[in-house]
């Protein structure tokens, strides 16, 4: 996508789908995030402008600030009055982290079309899902643990 607000439709499609798990706020912040890369080498003259964020192991980076992001503020809002712009102070992490990566990788998706300066790394992409399959093995491990007594 040339510009970022583009990107903010398939989130208000998701979001829209399911508003209770995905946090429309979380996946526009994400997809901002990850087009600062491209903004700051295009205002240097550097080519490719996307990078590490356009890739799925730099989504992972990107949703993981947004999350990170929100957790800092939420603690913040605690201790200082900020303003509640979108009702940011009633979100969950959850959804956050849902509409974050959900951003994210719809993002690379989405540019990895019609950018030719990036395609995605099918090797990334591998690893995400070794990783996602990791962490979800050892989940139900721990689960069955749990039942068992």
């Amino acid at each position: 996508m040339p510009f970022t607000p583009f990107h903010f439709g398939a989130g208000a499609a998701v979001h829209a789908a399911s508003p209770r798990r995905v946090s429309f706020l979380a996946f526009c912040v994400a997809n901002v995030i990850t087009d600062v890369e491209p903004l700051y080498y295009s205002l240097h003259h550097r080519w490719p402008v996307h990078r590490i964020l356009h890739t799925f192991v730099g989504a992972n980076l990107s949703a993981a600030a947004t999350l990170l992001l929100f957790v800092v503020a939420l603690r913040l809002a605690q201790r200082v009055r900020l303003p509640d712009l979108f009702g940011w102070q009633s979100l969950r992490p959850w959804p956050v982290a849902t509409g974050a990566w959900l951003g994210t990788y719809s993002h690379i998706v989405l540019d990895g079309l019609n950018h030719r300066d990036m395609r995605p790394a099918v090797e990334s992409l591998c690893l995400v899902l070794a990783l996602a399959g990791m962490f979800l093995l050892e989940w139900r491990r721990r689960r069955a643990a749990a039942a068992a007594g």
